[in-house]
């Protein structure tokens, strides 16, 4: 199996995706891989290396325009520009060619050398003479070895390439990538003994540069620097092993144009493209002195191959060498490629400021002993795999293959420097791996031993035995594919600098994990509209052919960054807005004026309008409005209308909203002292209630209920000198007992309310009432919003399973033994129907729900839960609540629920134009037809998901439209409507679909779509149909866009690299794949969250970010590079931070640094850390005031305040933060990355077979 790959340039293509949850599929094992250990191998460090590239943008994005620049008079026409790899469908500029090598004289070359004569390689002839040298020997004088410098040290190795500069290469006329050979390129049949691995800088299209690494190069390395102590974990074979199988075996030809996934190795490996690397090799057969891997950088361009006009999507392989085109070898000779076994893995000690990997504690087996599918991007199918397919030529368009394993070859590209020491007896490493790697793969192959890397001491790992041992099988490297923090890091390098226009159309936005300013210029902000594809396909049968969900995820109520201005407000006056007279689509920049601007044609369904007299303006040369930049819908993607009172229910305006709190006073939520907690609180939220001009009083009007199995109104009007109580038992037919008095304004009745809310736990501290009921305080709500003829918000307080006689009452249902069952999805739906009846009352009266549940045990959240998700609701769910530790987390919720901007009693309806329309809609709202999404509350955390199915064909020259507009009431009760604009491309090739796809938004889709089959279908059957449509996508792409390969290799669209990863996440959350500690009610209350998430929210939640506190700064704003979701990853010498959206986790290690301790902790000592604190202390020194900070701004981040645990490595609470390590398997029969990659490759040769 050959896992060349790129070192991790991901292209701007690749996306990160949501983190997934880390549970091993049943079933996946692997076979024994000769070969892939997956320790870090000498010298490559895994991070990102600083500087590779050069930092211009993809030249498809537009130059940045004046403010106000809408879109072209041509705003469809045109080539889709400013894809994300391929901004345009010709080469972009680029810039010059950088040397690859910025050394000081005297050092080891990483980069290419200077463009001098190359050395040929030797000719095929030339024999491979393994010789008995220890690889930690000097360099065997029979191979000639053209080594830039003398031997240096490993360390210095590693500190040049944390400096190491990559620049883009120029492309040839012919497209980057295909350029005649500028040097003289060594006869095919050389026999290239492992010539040094090339690397390669980002392909013109759009340099990606990975971020800045992670402390690559660092001080000296520490003693088990995330490794554990000797004792625990020998390195013993230090040098690399390789399978008896020779290195001539024969191989298939690498193709030079596919890169391996060029995400791949994390920086622990050096970038290596699957490709001969052009230029200068070293072609030595012998053993270099382990401690000097003086790799030569050839140029590869990135994984970005974009740029070929009509030329197949970006894969993750990255195409030719630029400027050299290396003639395949025949198919009757061995491969050039590959002669030298592989390292082993375990034989390198962990790269200083890499994470190391070592087999951490309770971990079952060797971590990570998964035998993953052969990963080059597009290396050679592994020697196992028989003859080279001669047709595998060099191909631009493959990407990220891996290929078939390959006995004895390491798991990154071969390393000249280490090609084939002689067999040697005994190797110690992991046991034999279980499961079937991708390609034939042959039986473990004795092994060879080698004497310890010279300095290895340093790592703690003891020298290694050298009595023979059984060989171990080499296991898919984990660095070697595709790493999320790789695309995360490289986006932001790439994208992170400059603003986002969005006047081109069809241009994929940055990653959501990536800070960036949006001009608006004719389409939506990505932070209000994101599209899984921003290439349609032309036709229903390329959509059904490809299987990539066609979907919107629209948040329509974002909130923006302070740097961005909101939408404009525009008023018509009492016309209302400019509309379409058939498809009511709204004025926007879509539409053409036509007859000198007397008329204008819809972009949605092409009729024609006459323009009112009010609103007619001259046109200008180009066609355009003189006054087109002049106003918001005629240049802008997002902006609101003034709604007249036809806009209305019942033809006049709205009331201002009321916000009415419904607290449980029954014995447990006294006990727990929650009562005493919210009435508390609420004295303060008084002042922040919403409103749209800071300076001005709100306009929301309040109102207090308690209940336990009757509910207690009050009377707190300005006039009384104490608030009055009206009981109402009869709760089976629920009324409002007064209609003065309830709803009041805060300003006139304060000092009633406050004397109410200081009597209410007074009232209630001895009650001995167990039971509740729920229906009927809804009811009440709904009623006295009725009364008032006002749309509002219920904000409920509620402790337990409503089981009191009422409607709506609830009996405990949770019965573990249907889990896994065909029966489990009726856990999913609600108990009773009377709620779902409640909850379309609640949307016709505009009365949206927000639960916030403070349970001792099962409350039955799929039933509770049905009106707050119906009505754009939130629920909030503190399970064993206790005062102590959990005040801080309710009180945040509450104060930003309380305060956040919203629009009520909302209506939602997606526009598209002819060719396609919206289908499917997902999120919390209700819809009593198909088209329109109703929701009684829309918050600005809140998005729907829409779904488009063709009904006809669409064109490449128009491209899809489509326009979200919601009409609502604001906060100050004023009728409103906001439109936002999407214009795609279309394509009618495949090739041009999978370039522009982004796959956190095809995830969010995906999650969404699982989490709503789960009503209706088994979770197997659920998991199941994930798996094959994310295989169909994969496999359509093999078929059709990338070159011929090997079916032993792996290969993944550039932008969807990250697919499996984050749908393996998917599989394993907890509402699909639960393990035996996690509650029904979590499950349910997981589905109904994750069902209106965004996708930045979606994407935290399933693959976490993990951050090394170790690796923080104090003195810099920059975070610390984020480290994979793998317990391999973690150091015992390290801090981390882990947060995904709902939690924030301080792991520490046991042999943390004492002055490491004493900075965040304020104690040196391991021992003395008390795992129960919910927040660190704050201590008067640089480091802990900078985490303080750090945190904060994660909080402000997200939807929700996100409570902070310390887990002390080895403590029990780690069983739960290991949940969270998404890359490993799981204690539910999750599959971990590796294995689940092995798997998808399985299902993609069957589906090409």
């Amino acid at each position: 199996m050959n896992v060349n790959q790129q070192p991790h340039m991901a292209s701007p293509y690749g996306q990160p995706q949501p983190g997934y949850q880390r549970y091993p599929q049943p079933g996946y094992q692997r076979n024994p891989q000769p070969g892939y250990q997956r320790y870090p191998q000498p010298g490559y460090q895994r991070y990102p290396q600083p500087g590779y590239g050069d930092g211009h943008v993809p030249s498809g994005d537009p130059a940045q325009y004046a403010p106000y620049n809408g879109p072209g008079s041509g705003y469809q026409q045109g080539p889709p520009q400013g894809m994300r790899g391929s901004p345009t469908s010709e080469a972009p500029p680029v810039s010059g060619a950088q040397s690859y090598s910025q050394f000081g004289q005297g050092e080891t070359q990483n980069g290419p050398p200077p463009m001098v004569a190359p050395p040929q390689r030797p000719p095929v002839s030339q024999p491979y003479t393994p010789s008995a040298a220890s690889l930690s020997g000097p360099p065997q004088p029979p191979y000639g070895q053209q080594f830039g410098s003398p031997p240096i040290g490993m360390q210095q190795m590693t500190n040049q390439m944390a400096s190491m500069q990559v620049g883009s290469t120029a492309p040839s006329p012919a497209g980057p990538g295909y350029a005649p050979p500028s040097m003289a390129q060594a006869p095919i049949s050389a026999a290239y003994t492992p010539s040094a691995p090339p690397t390669f800088p980002p392909t013109s299209s759009a340099p990606s540069q990975p971020p800045p690494t992670e402390a690559v190069a660092q001080a000296p390395p520490q003693p088990y620097y995330g490794a554990p102590p000797p004792a625990q974990q020998p390195f013993p074979n230090a040098n690399p092993t390789f399978s008896s199988a020779g290195p001539t075996q024969p191989q298939d030809p690498l193709s030079v144009s596919q890169q391996s996934f060029s995400q791949a190795p994390a920086v622990s490996q050096p970038p290596f493209s699957t490709a001969p690397p052009p230029g200068p090799t070293q072609s030595y057969g012998g053993p270099l002195p382990p401690t000097q891997p003086s790799f030569q950088r050839a140029t590869l361009p990135t994984s970005q191959l974009g740029t070929f006009p009509g030329g197949p999507p970006p894969t993750s392989a990255h195409s030719q060498l630029p400027g050299h085109m290396p003639p395949q070898p025949p198919v009757s000779q061995p491969s050039p490629y590959h002669s030298g076994p592989p390292p082993t893995a375990t034989g390198f000690p962990p790269q200083v400021g890499a994470p190391p990997r070592p087999p951490l504690t309770g971990m079952q087996g060797p971590p990570m002993a998964s035998q993953g599918p052969p990963m080059t991007s597009h290396g050679p199918p592994g020697a196992s795999q028989g003859p080279p397919l001669s047709s595998q030529g060099p191909t631009m368009a493959q990407v990220n293959h891996v290929p078939p394993s390959q006995p004895g070859m390491p798991p990154g590209p071969i390393n000249a420097s280490l090609s084939g020491p002689p067999p040697q007896p005994g190797m110690q490493g992991y046991p034999p791996q279980q499961n079937g790697a991708f390609g034939q793969v042959r039986g473990p192959q004795p092994g060879y031993a080698a004497p310890p890397y010279s300095g290895q001491t340093n790592y703690g790992a003891p020298p290694a035995a050298p009595a023979p041992t059984p060989a171990a099988p080499k296991r898919l490297d984990p660095d070697s594919i595709p790493s999320p923090i790789q695309v995360i890091e490289d986006d932001k390098t790439n994208k992170g600098s400059q603003a986002f226009t969005t006047g081109v159309r069809g241009q994929a936005p940055p990653l959501v994990t990536t800070r960036f300013q949006v001009k608006d210029q004719g389409n939506a902000s990505p932070r209000y509209i994101r599209c899984t594809a921003y290439n349609m396909p032309c036709n229903s049968d390329m959509a059904k052919q490809s299987q990539v969900p066609l979907a919107a995820v629209i948040k329509p109520l974002a909130t923006l960054p302070p740097d961005e201005s909101p939408p404009y407000l525009v008023d018509h006056g009492e016309s209302g807005p400019i509309r379409c007279n058939r498809c009511k689509a709204y004025m926007c920049p879509f539409m053409q004026f036509i007859e000198g601007g007397r008329r204008f044609q819809c972009g949605f369904c092409s009729c024609v309008t006459e323009v009112p007299s009010h609103y007619f303006q001259h046109l200008d040369h180009t066609g355009k409005r003189v006054d087109c930049y002049e106003r918001p819908e005629l240049s802008m993607g997002s902006y609101e209308f003034m709604a007249t009172v036809d806009y209305c229910k019942n033809n006049k305006f709205p009331q201002p909203p009321a916000f009415i709190f419904l607290i449980d006073v029954s014995y447990n939520a006294v006990k727990n002292g929650m009562v005493g907690i919210v009435c508390q609180e609420l004295k303060t939220l008084m002042d922040y209630l919403p409103r749209e001009n800071p300076d001005v009083e709100s306009n929301v009007r309040v109102g207090f209920v308690t209940y336990n199995k009757v509910l207690h109104f009050y009377n707190v009007k300005a006039s009384l000198a104490q608030p009055q109580m009206l009981v109402v038992s009869d709760v089976a037919d629920m009324f409002v007992p007064l209609l003065d008095g309830f709803l009041v304004n805060v300003s006139e009745s304060r000092v009633v309310i406050e004397s109410l809310l200081d009597q209410i736990p007074e009232m209630f501290a001895d009650t001995r009432e167990t039971e509740t009921v729920f229906g009927p305080v809804i009811q009440a709500g709904l009623e006295a919003l009725k009364a008032a003829d006002c749309a509002g918000k219920l904000f409920i307080f509620h402790s337990s399973l409503p089981i009191a006689e009422a409607p709506g009452k609830l009996k405990n249902r949770e019965d573990k033994k249907l889990v896994g069952t065909d029966k489990e999805k009726s856990l999913f739906q609600p108990q009773v129907s009377f709620y779902n009846t409640l909850a379309k009352d609640c949307v016709a009266q505009g009365c949206c729900v927000d639960l916030f549940l403070f349970p001792n045990q099962y409350v039955d959240v799929a039933t509770l839960g049905v009106v707050p998700t119906s009505t754009g609701g939130s629920i909030y769910k503190y399970t064993y609540f206790q005062a102590s530790s959990d005040q801080e987390r309710f009180l945040n919720d509450l104060r930003r629920d309380v305060q956040k901007q919203m629009g009520f009693d909302a209506v939602m309806r997606v526009r598209t134009s002819t060719g396609i329309r919206a289908t499917d809609f997902f999120g919390s709202f209700y819809m009593s037809n198909t088209t329109d999404v109703e929701l009684a509350g829309l918050d600005c955390d809140k998005t729907v998901t829409v779904e488009f199915r063709h009904d006809d064909k669409l064109s490449e020259e128009t491209g899809a439209l489509m326009q979200c507009a919601v009409l609502y009431t604001s906060c100050s009760g004023q009728r409103r409507l906001r439109v936002h604009n999407m214009a795609v491309n279309c394509c009618s090739q495949l090739a041009d679909l999978y370039r522009n796809c982004e796959t956190d938004t095809i995830i969010n889709f995906f999650v969404k779509y699982a989490y709503r089959s789960v009503l209706s279908s088994p979770t197997k059957n659920v998991r199941d149909s994930l798996v094959n449509q994310c295989a169909q996508i994969l496999a359509c792409y093999r078929k059709n866009c990338a070159s011929p390969s090997s079916a032993g290799q792996l290969i993944l669209p550039e932008c969807m690299k990250l697919l499996p990863v984050y749908l393996n996440c998917v599989l394993k959350s907890d509402v699909l794949q639960p393990g035996a500690d996690v509650s029904l009610d979590d499950r349910a209350y997981l589905r109904q969250l994750v069902s209106a998430m965004d996708v930045a929210e979606s994407h935290v939640f399933f693959y976490p970010r993990l951050l090394p506190l170790q690796k923080l700064d104090a003195e810099s704003t920059c975070l610390p590079v984020a480290v994979r979701d793998s317990e391999e990853r973690l150091s015992r010498g390290g801090v981390y931070l882990l947060e995904n959206g709902l939690n924030i986790f301080v792991w520490v290690g046991v042999n943390a640094q004492q002055e490491l301790l004493q900075n965040i902790f304020g104690t040196p000592a391991f021992s003395q850390i008390d795992p129960s604190m919910t927040s660190l202390p704050a201590l008067d020194n640089p480091f802990s005031k900078r985490l303080k900070e750090i945190i904060e701004s994660i909080r402000a981040q997200r939807s929700r305040y996100m409570k902070l645990m310390v887990v002390k490595q080895e403590d029990k609470l780690e069983l739960i933060f290991k949940h969270f390590l998404v890359e490993d398997k799981s204690n539910n029969g999750g599959a971990s990355y590796v294995d689940f990659l092995c798997h998808m490759h399985k299902e993609i040769r069957q589906l090409l077979s």
